[in-house]
C-alpha cells in the first residue's frame, strides 16, 4: 500500500541515459567529433528543463566516464551538478579512452552492471529510464526487462534512413558497414521498437516515414513532443556589438567580410554533405559574388590527428575549396566555443546571410530552431523534421539535399529577395517561441509520464501474479533466498505451505529465488502446480540460464558472460566417444546445457571425461548428480557461478544469500560464504560437505529443513514482526 502511496504522491525521478559523445554541464565541446553534436544539447537541455519542473524531484543522466589525456578531465568526474536537482553520473565502460559510439556495442553490458550497483547504493529506483540513440536505448532495455521499470527512448538518429541515404549516394554496403555498424544498430532499434513503453519523436513525419521502414511499430507507443531552444542564449542580433573575437576567427578567412554569410555549423561526417555544399557554391558565380560560405565544421588542432572518416571529410573539403578556387570567400575557422555558437547565428542575420542545413538526411534539425531563434533565415533538407519545423515558423525553404545545382538556386533567390528575407527573419524568432521551447516540452512530457505510470500501475493490479508486482524487489533487498526445486523445495505439502507463508512475510526484506537443472518452462510448471509464487530470479538449466520475475526477462549480460570458450557442437561431437552415456530428451538440452541419462557401471569418471575434452582443447564444466544425470555446462556456468555473478551485479554479498540444496549439482552454491542449508533427505554425494564452515545439514526434510536452517541462521523476519510492519504500512499510506 505504500509502495503505490509513494507512486502516486513523490516527484518523479528520471533517469536519462546518453552514452557517447563527450558530455559535460558547461562549455560543451559541440563538433569536436561526430558524436558530439545536437544530441548532446539536446539531453542537458531535457535534465535542465526537467529538474525544474514542480513535479519531478530528480533527474540522473547517465553517460560513460572517460579517463583520457587527450580531452578534458571533466569527462572523468564520476558526479557532475547540473542543478540542485539534476547531475550527471558517469560509469566506466569499456577502455578508459574515449571511444567514437560504433565501437562501445560490446562494453555496454559493463554500463548496465554499474548502473545497477548505482540504484542500490542510492536506495530508489526511477520511475521512467529514458534512453538516447540506440547504444543508450541497449543500455536503458536492460535495465528496464531488469527492474520492471517502463521505457522511454529518443532515437535521435535512427539506422536505417541514414543507411539508405548513404547507400543512396554512393557509399558501399560494406565500407558503410565497417564504419557504422548498422547491422547491431538496425536490431536494437528494431527490439527498442518492441519494447519500450513510449518512443518520444520530434516530428510525426520522422513516426511515418523513419520508424516506419522498421518492422510493426506501435503507433499507440509514439508521442510527437518537439525540443525546445534556449532563448536565453539564441536571440536575434541587438545593438550590443557581437564578439569581437568570434568575428575575427571568420574573417581572417575572407577577401570582403562585408557580404552576407551562408552558415553552415554541423560536424565533419559524410551524412552533412559538406561536399555538395561546396559543389552548390562553387558552381554558382552569382552565389559567390554576393555572399561568404562560412563552414563550421567541429573543431580539430590537426586534421591528420582525427579519426579516419573526419579526416577524410575534412581534406575533401580543403581538396574542394582548392577545387573551385573558393580562396578569400570560404571560412573555415579551426575551432569555436559553446558560447560563440550563438554569436555565429547573430553574425550571418546581422550580414543578411542564411543558415544552410545541407544534410542528406535529418531526423530533427535542432540548428534549425536555433536559427529561427536569431532571427536568421534556412535553407534545409526536404526530410524529416525540417518539414515540421518550417511549416510552424516559415522561416525559409525546404530542398533537396541530393541535388547541389538545387542547394545553390535556393540559396541565391533567398539572399537576392530582401522582403521575403524580412518576413523570414521575424516570422522565425515570433514562432520558435510559440511552438518550441523547453518548458512546453516538458509539460506534455511530465503528462504523459504520468498517464504511463498510471497505466502501468492498473495492469500490474490486474495480474496479482507474484509476490512482487511493477519494479524489482532485486536492487533493494537486503538479502537473498535461493533454493533448489526437487527435493528441496518440493517433497512435503505442509513444508511447502509453511515455507510459503515465511515468503510472503519476507516480501520485501528478501529476493526469493530458484536455482534448478530444470529448463525454464519446465520450472515454472512444477512450480505452479504445487502453488509456489513466482520467484524474483530463476536460475535454470543447471545455472546456465537467469531470467526475472513474471515477465521471464532473460539476464543477456550472464549469457555473454558464459558464452566465453564455449563450443557447443565440438562438446557434441567429442562425448559421443564417452561409453555409458545417452542424451536426455530434446526438451532438456539447451544453448549452453548439454544433458545426458548415465549409466553408472560404464561411464568413465569425470575426472577422465574432463582429460578427454581437454586433449581435444574443449572446455566444459561437468556437473554429475544422482547417480544418473551428467551434464556439460560452460566452464563459466553453474549454479554456484551463477549466484556468484547474482551477487556482482545487484551489489549484494554473497554473506547476505541463504542457499538450500540437497544434491551434487548443488555443491557450488552450497561452498563459500553463502548461508548453505543441506536439507535431511540429501543424497549422498553431499556427505563430504559435513563440517564445512556456514554449511548447515538440517535434520528435517524437503521445506521443513530450509525453515530449519533459517532458524538457524536467524535469516528472515518473524510473522510477528510482519505483522507489526504491515500495520505500520497501512498507517503510513
Amino acid at each position: 500500500m505504500r509502495v503505490q502511496h509513494q507512486q502516486k504522491t513523490e516527484p518523479l525521478y528520471v533517469l536519462l541515459i546518453s552514452v557517447h559523445g563527450l558530455i559535460r554541464g558547461d562549455g560543451l565541446e559541440l563538433g569536436v567529433d561526430a558524436d558530439t553534436g545536437g544530441q548532446i544539447t539536446y539531453v542537458l537541455d531535457l535534465a535542465k528543463a526537467l529538474a525544474e519542473h514542480p513535479h519531478v524531484g530528480k533527474v540522473d543522466l547517465m553517460t560513460r566516464l572517460i579517463e583520457d589525456p587527450q580531452v578534458a578531465p571533466d569527462y572523468a568526474q564520476t558526479e557532475e551538478k547540473l542543478s540542485d536537482n539534476a547531475r550527471i553520473i558517469r560509469f566506466p565502460c569499456g577502455p578508459k579512452r574515449y571511444m567514437r559510439k560504433e565501437t562501445l556495442w560490446p562494453h555496454l553490458d559493463q554500463m548496465v552492471d554499474r548502473c545497477l550497483h548505482y540504484l542500490r547504493q542510492q536506495g530508489r529506483l526511477p520511475d521512467v529510464i529514458h534512453s538516447h540513440y540506440a547504444d543508450a536505448g541497449y543500455v536503458g532495455r536492460q535495465l528496464s526487462m531488469l527492474l520492471g521499470i517502463p521505457q522511454i527512448h529518443t532515437g535521435h538518429s535512427l539506422g536505417k534512413p541514414k543507411q539508405e541515404k548513404l547507400l543512396s549516394s554512393g557509399r558501399k554496403a560494406a565500407n558503410i558497414e565497417k564504419q557504422f555498424n548498422f547491422e547491431r544498430r538496425i536490431a536494437e532499434e528494431e527490439a527498442l521498437i518492441q519494447h519500450a513503453s513510449m518512443i518520444v519523436t520530434s516530428t510525426r513525419q520522422e513516426v511515418e516515414l523513419q520508424y516506419g521502414m522498421y518492422a510493426h511499430p506501435d503507433p499507440k507507443r509514439f508521442r510527437v513532443i518537439p525540443p525546445g531552444t534556449d532563448t536565453s542564449r539564441f536571440s536575434p542580433p541587438g545593438r550590443r556589438p557581437l564578439s569581437e573575437s568570434v568575428e575575427q576567427s571568420v574573417a581572417k578567412f575572407l577577401v570582403n567580410p562585408k557580404k552576407p554569410m551562408i552558415l553552415c555549423i554541423c560536424r565533419p561526417e559524410v551524412r552533412k554533405n559538406i561536399k555538395g555544399l561546396i559543389a552548390a557554391y562553387g558552381n554558382n558565380q552569382d552565389l559567390q559574388r554576393r555572399a561568404n560560405l562560412v563552414l563550421v565544421a567541429g573543431s580539430r588542432d590537426n586534421i591528420r590527428d582525427l579519426e579516419k572518416s573526419q579526416a577524410t571529410v575534412l581534406n575533401d573539403l580543403l581538396l574542394d575549396i582548392d577545387r573551385y578556387d573558393l580562396w578569400g570567400k570560404v571560412a573555415i575557422p579551426k575551432s569555436h566555443a559553446q558560447e560563440d555558437v550563438p554569436e555565429l547565428y547573430r553574425m550571418a542575420a546581422k550580414s543578411r546571410g542564411m543558415f544552410i542545413n545541407a544534410a542528406f538526411t535529418e531526423p530533427f534539425g535542432l540548428t534549425l530552431l536555433e536559427a529561427a531563434a536569431c532571427g536568421l533565415p534556412v535553407i534545409a533538407p526536404d526530410d524529416g523534421g525540417p518539414r515540421d519545423i518550417l511549416a510552424n515558423c516559415h522561416h525559409g525553404l525546404l530542398v533537396d539535399t541530393l541535388n547541389s545545382e538545387a542547394i545553390g538556386e535556393a540559396l541565391l533567390g533567398a539572399l537576392i529577395d530582401k522582403p521575403r528575407w524580412r518576413k523570414w527573419a521575424k516570422s522565425g524568432v515570433l514562432n520558435v517561441k510559440r511552438h518550441y521551447t523547453w518548458a512546453g516540452h516538458v509539460n506534455k512530457y511530465v503528462k504523459e509520464v504520468r498517464s504511463l505510470l498510471r497505466k502501468q500501475r492498473k495492469n500490474l493490479r490486474k495480474q496479482q501474479i507474484a509476490l512482487h508486482s511493477g519494479k524489482s524487489p532485486i536492487p533493494l533487498a537486503q538479502h537473498a533466498f535461493i533454493t533448489d526445486i526437487d527435493n528441496t523445495l518440493l517433497g512435503q505439502r505442509d513444508g511447502q505451505e509453511a515455507l510459503v507463508e515465511w515468503l510472503i512475510n519476507n516480501v520485501g526484506y528478501s529476493i526469493f529465488g530458484i536455482a534448478t537443472g530444470r529448463p525454464l518452462d519446465s520450472a515454472i510448471d512444477i512450480l505452479r502446480k504445487n502453488r509456489i509464487p513466482m520467484p524474483d530470479v530463476l536460475i535454470t538449466s543447471v545455472g546456465s540460464e537467469i531470467h526475472y520475475g513474471i515477465r521471464r526477462t532473460p539476464d543477456i549480460g550472464w549469457a555473454n558472460h558464459i558464452r566465453h570458450l564455449w563450443r557447443r557442437e565440438d562438446v557434441l561431437k567429442a562425448m559421443q566417444q564417452i561409453p555409458g552415456i545417452r542424451l536426455q530428451a530434446a526438451e532438456n538440452q539447451r544453448e549452453f546445457k548439454i544433458s545426458y541419462l548415465v549409466d553408472a557401471q560404464t561411464m568413465p569418471a569425470v575426472d577422465n571425461i574432463s582429460q578427454h575434452l581437454h586433449a581435444l582443447g574443449l572446455h566444459a564444466q561437468i556437473i554429475y548428480s544422482h547417480g544418473e544425470f551428467l551434464d556439460l555446462l560452460p566452464i563459466r556456468a553453474s549454479k554456484g557461478h551463477a549466484i556468484r555473478y547474482l551477487s556482482y551485479k545487484w551489489g549484494l554479498p554473497l554473506a547476505r544469500f541463504l542457499v538450500s540444496g540437497d544434491s551434487g549439482n548443488d555443491v557450488e552454491m552450497l561452498v563459500g560464504d553463502t548461508m548453505a542449508v543441506v536439507v535431511g533427505n540429501y543424497s549422498e554425494d553431499l556427505s563430504h560437505l559435513k563440517g564445512a564452515p556456514r554449511i548447515y545439514f538440517a535434520e528435517s526434510n524437503y521445506a521443513h529443513g530450509i525453515l530449519e536452517g533459517m532458524q538457524h541462521y536467524k535469516f528472515g523476519v518473524t510473522h510477528a514482526q510482519s505483522q507489526a510492519r504491515n500495520q505500520a504500512v497501512t498507517e503510513g499510506a
